[in-house]
């Protein structure tokens, strides 16, 4: 019994990982964040060097996750890594606006015009419910 249940923690956890990868990994690509970036700040010729920051980003604070790393800094920094982490969320939050102005579309030329109510609760649910599994289910496993 104790090996199904280690097997069905593995298979939960690699599954959120890669299903919340990709989501990131589709949303940065689809919403094209990066180049979008270097248009507005006239800097194309560091496309790949703002590219290869997200990934190295992205890789080295799972490790720091995965491994427990602890960084001794001053107090203050957290000031400089609020500010990075700010801006990394305000762009999240403006791409997910221009997101939600696709939905409408999408479900227009799919001919789901009528289920746009559906399709809106069934994510909202769904982050509702992962949400609680990970906090009342996986946290207590």
């Amino acid at each position: 019994m104790e090996l199904f249940r280690n097997v069905l923690v593995i298979f939960i956890g690699v599954s959120g990982g890669i299903a919340v990868g990709s989501g990131l990994v589709a949303f940065l690509t689809v919403l094209d964040v990066v180049p979008r970036l270097t248009q507005l700040t006239k800097s194309n010729k560091f496309l790949y060097l703002y590219e290869s920051a997200v990934v190295i980003g992205a890789v080295f604070w799972t490790f720091t996750d995965f491994y427990k790393w602890n960084f001794h800094l001053f107090p203050l920094s957290t000031i400089i890594f609020g500010l990075f982490a700010g801006v990394f969320v305000g762009m999240i939050a403006a791409g997910l606006t221009e997101v939600l102005n696709v939905l409408p579309i999408l479900a227009q030329r799919m001919n789901m015009s009528k289920y746009i109510i559906v399709l809106l609760m069934a994510m909202v649910l769904g982050k509702i419910i992962g949400s609680l599994f990970q906090w009342i289910v996986y946290r207590t496993l």
